[in-house]
């Protein structure tokens, strides 16, 4: 089922030893899951799906509360202090199967997770997102009594950079209002959709400024790596874990031997973002 592939060869037989001699830092991994519904049968090169299989899911909870490690949702992230294994559940797209499938095996091994949600999608019927089911409010209100924190998806879900400024802080106010309004109690984080633009600073600091004028304190992207003090609270990084993660990898992943491929990936949308630049030199960034 795991297929051979150049990050996990690389991870287990270079960086994961190479994490082990770094110094011991204040990092903290947070997971970044999509749906826990049965595997994907794309053809997807295995780096970029987002299904977990419940039973895969649940072998990783496992592994954690296992080896002693204790659930800070994403809000709290920024006020902890390390002095034990932490580590954050995090679940874009407010997908149903959260409800059905992983919120029963965190609860089984005492732990909790922040779900982001495109409001749009989000109602007192079930909706549909990338035709998958949603949550319904009544849901995301029992989950919330439960321990389960929320955070704004935007409304609509669109790569940010592509709307308008005025567009932009649209998405993040009604998203926001709509889960703060469901829920009576305060929402603080946001979870940037797609592919987060590290490498376009004004755009970045632009984001950054409209989170705070809309009362937000902590977010998380798509960046690879885990969170430290000295990241943008805003920005902060995610590890992607999906069915293709024998236990090897994921141990590899919370514990820093996949924070190499952070740079990768930001040479990655350098060289993408130069070539469009070169494509459309008057292009406005």
């Amino acid at each position: 089922m795991f297929s051979v592939r150049a990050d996990r060869a690389a991870t287990l037989y270079i960086f994961d030893a190479l994490a082990r001699f770094q110094p011991r830092k204040k990092r903290i991994p947070i997971l970044m899951y999509h749906g826990i519904r049965e595997a994907d049968i794309s053809r997807q090169h295995p780096y970029f799906q987002t299904s977990t299989t419940a039973g895969i899911f649940e072998e990783q909870v496992r592994f954690l509360h296992g080896n002693g490690y204790r659930s800070v949702n994403v809000t709290d992230l920024r006020e902890t202090e390390p002095a034990e294994r932490l580590v954050s559940f995090t679940f874009d797209d407010g997908y149903r199967d959260f409800y059905t499938n992983a919120f029963p095996i965190l609860n089984k091994y005492g732990f909790s997770a922040t779900v982001f949600l495109p409001t749009a999608y989000i109602g007192e019927n079930p909706g549909h997102f990338n035709g998958s089911r949603c949550l319904t409010w009544s849901e995301v209100r029992e989950l919330h009594k439960a321990g389960i924190e929320f955070g704004s998806h935007t409304v609509t879900h669109p790569q940010l950079r592509c709307v308008s400024n005025e567009q932009m802080r649209v998405e993040l106010a009604r998203s926001r209002d709509d889960i703060q309004e469901n829920l009576g109690d305060s929402v603080y984080a946001f979870a940037y959709p797609y592919a987060f633009p590290e490498t376009d600073p004004t755009f970045v600091d632009c984001v950054g400024r409209a989170l705070r004028e809309n009362g937000y304190k902590t977010g998380v992207t798509t960046v690879i790596g885990r969170a430290t003090p000295s990241q943008n609270p805003f920005f902060m990084r995610r590890l992607p874990v999906n069915s293709h993660d024998d236990l090897r990898l994921f141990r590899s992943k919370v514990e820093g031997g996949y924070d190499w491929l952070r740079t990768v990936q930001y040479l990655s949308k350098l060289k993408a973002a130069r070539r469009s630049t070169h494509r459309h030199p008057g292009a406005v960034k």
